[in-house]
C-alpha cells in the first residue's frame, strides 16, 4: 500500500486527473462519427453504436465497479478501471476496422466507474478538511472533460490521424495506472462479504434494454416494436430484479437503503440535472455551427465552436471549489437549490437564441456554473444519506442517474431536431423552434430538481460536518 503521507494536494490531482481522462474517453469520438462511416468504410448506423457500446458498458460497470470497491478495496477498482480503458485506447490506436473499434469503446466505457470511486477514496484516506473541495472537483470532473473534450477532438481531426485520439489516452491511461498505484492508499473499510452475481447481471440486463431504448428510439422510431419491446423488457428485468435485491443478503445496491428520501430524490434530481447541464453542451455547440443562413446559427467551424464554448470547463473548474464551500456554509442541499436555479436561467438565456455570440457564451457559461454547483453538491447528499460502507457503490448508482439524463437529453434532442425542421438553401436543418423547445424542456428540468431538492429531508447533519474544506 502507498504510504498514507502523500500529499493531498497531490492525491487530490492524481483522482480528478483521473475523472477529467474518463470523461474525455467518454464521448471522444462524437465530433468523428460524420467522418467514421468513410474512415472506416461502414454504415452510419453501425457507426453510431461507437457511442452507443461506451454508453451501455458503463453504466452496467459503473455499479458493479462501485460494489466491488466496497468489498475488497476501492483502489484496487479504480486500477482494474483505469487498466480496462488505457488497454481499450490501445486497442482503439490499432483497430483495422469498426468491429474491433466497438470492442475498444466497450473497454473504455467501463472506466466510468473511476469518477464515484475516486470520490468514495477521497472520502477514506483525504484529511477532513480537504475531501469537500476534493468531492466537488472529482464530481464535476465529468462536466469540465465534456466541455475541453470538443476542441481537442476536433483539433485532432482536423491536424492528425484519429488514431492520434485512442494512442494518447492509452499513454494516459498507462500513466494514471503508475501514479494511483504509487501514490493512491487504499481504504480500510472493506467489509468483504459474498458478490451479488445474479444482482450484477439483473441490473446490466435492464439496462441494457433501457439505455437501448432511450438512445436508439430517433433511429428505430419510438413507437416501433424493438423499442417498445426493449421498455417492456426493461420494466419486466427492473421489477425481477428489484424483488431478488430485496431477498439477497448481500446486495450489489442496498433498496432500502436507495428508498430513504435523502437517497432517492437525490438521485431522481441527479437525472434532471444531467439532462438540464447536457443540453448547454451539446445543443449550444450546434447551434454554433448551424449555418448562418438559419437566422439563428454561427457558421463555426467545429474546432473554433469548441474553442468558443472552452470557458464552460474554466468555470466548471473555478466553481467547484466555491460548490465545497457553499456546502459547507449553508449545507449541499442549498447549494444543489442554488446550481439548478442558475441551470434554470441559463438554458431560458439561451431558448432565446440570442444571435449575439458573446451573449451565448455567456449563456453557456451560466450553464456551466450551474452544472457545477449542483454537480459538487450531488455526491456529499448521497454520502450523508448511506452507511460508510456502501459509499462506491452507492455513488456508483448516483453516477448512473447522471448518465440517464444525459442520455435522455440526447434522446429529446435528437427527437426534437428531426422533428421540427427548415429547409434552408435546399438543405433541411432543424428549426430555431426545435433548439427553443430543447432549451426550455431543460430548464424544466432543472425547475422540477430545485424543487424536489428544496422539499426534500435533509440526513443527519453529522455526516455532513465531515466535509469542511480548508479555507
Amino acid at each position: 500500500m502507498p504510504p498514507s503521507t502523500t500529499r493531498p494536494a497531490l492525491l487530490l490531482g492524481v483522482l480528478a486527473s483521473c475523472g477529467l481522462a474518463v470523461s474525455l474517453t467518454q464521448t471522444m469520438v462524437v465530433p468523428l462519427l460524420p467522418q467514421f462511416p468513410t474512415l472506416l468504410n461502414s454504415s452510419t448506423s453501425t457507426v453510431t453504436w461507437l457511442v452507443t457500446a461506451t454508453l451501455v458498458a458503463g453504466a452496467v460497470c459503473a455499479p458493479v465497479l462501485g460494489r466491488l470497491g466496497d468489498m475488497y478495496g476501492k483502489r484496487r477498482m479504480l486500477l482494474v478501471a483505469l487498466g480496462l480503458a488505457a488497454a481499450g485506447s490501445a486497442l482503439g490506436a490499432t483497430a483495422p476496422g469498426v468491429e474491433v473499434l466497438l470492442v475498444a469503446r466497450v473497454l473504455q466505457g467501463a472506466s466510468l466507474g473511476v469518477v464515484p470511486l475516486g470520490i468514495s477514496i477521497m472520502r477514506d484516506v483525504l484529511p477532513p478538511g480537504r475531501v469537500g473541495s476534493g468531492i466537488a472537483l472529482m464530481s464535476s470532473s465529468l462536466g469540465i472533460g465534456g466541455a475541453i473534450g470538443l476542441p481537442i477532438t476536433g483539433a485532432v481531426a482536423q491536424l492528425a490521424d484519429w488514431r492520434w485520439l485512442f494512442a494518447g489516452a492509452a499513454v494516459i491511461g498507462v500513466l494514471q495506472v503508475v501514479l494511483v498505484h504509487r501514490l493512491v492508499g487504499e481504504s480500510r473499510s472493506r467489509p468483504g462479504g459474498r458478490f451479488d452475481l445474479p444482482g450484477a447481471i439483473g441490473l446490466g440486463a435492464a439496462l441494457v434494454c433501457l439505455l437501448l431504448a432511450i438512445s436508439k428510439g430517433s433511429d428505430w422510431g419510438w413507437g416501433g416494436v424493438p423499442v417498445l419491446g426493449l421498455f417492456a423488457a426493461a420494466v419486466v428485468l427492473f421489477a425481477a430484479w428489484g424483488r431478488w435485491e430485496l431477498r439477497v443478503p448481500s446486495p450489489l445496491v442496498d433498496l432500502r437503503v436507495s428508498a430513504r428520501p435523502a437517497v432517492l430524490w437525490t438521485n431522481v434530481s441527479s437525472i434532471l440535472v444531467g439532462f438540464s447541464m447536457f443540453a448547454g453542451f451539446l445543443v449550444t455547440t450546434q447551434v454554433l455551427q448551424a449555418p448562418v443562413e438559419t437566422g439563428y446559427g454561427f457558421g463555426l467551424p467545429l474546432v473554433v465552436a469548441g474553442l468558443v464554448l472552452l470557458p464552460i470547463g474554466g468555470a466548471m473548474a473555478v466553481f467547484s471549489p466555491v460548490s465545497a464551500r457553499l456546502s459547507a456554509r449553508f449545507g449541499a442541499r442549498t447549494t444543489l437549490v442554488a446550481g439548478a436555479v442558475v441551470l434554470i436561467a441559463g438554458n431560458l438565456a439561451m431558448a432565446v437564441l440570442p444571435g449575439w455570440l458573446p451573449l451565448v457564451m455567456a449563456a453557456a457559461v451560466l450553464t456551466a456554473i450551474g452544472a457545477a454547483l449542483a454537480y459538487s453538491a450531488l455526491p456529499l447528499l448521497i454520502m450523508d444519506a448511506v452507511p460508510h460502507t456502501e459509499t462506491a457503490a452507492a455513488n456508483s448508482l448516483n453516477t448512473l442517474m447522471r448518465m440517464l439524463g444525459t442520455s435522455s437529453c440526447s434522446a429529446v434532442a435528437a427527437a426534437v431536431t428531426s422533428g421540427l425542421t427548415a429547409t434552408v438553401a435546399g438543405v433541411t436543418l432543424p428549426s430555431a423552434a426545435a433548439y427553443t423547445v430543447i432549451f426550455l424542456a431543460a430548464a424544466g428540468a432543472a425547475v422540477v430538481a430545485a424543487t424536489i431538492a428544496a422539499l426534500t429531508p435533509s440526513a443527519a447533519p453529522a455526516v455532513a460536518r465531515e466535509f469542511v474544506p480548508s479555507t
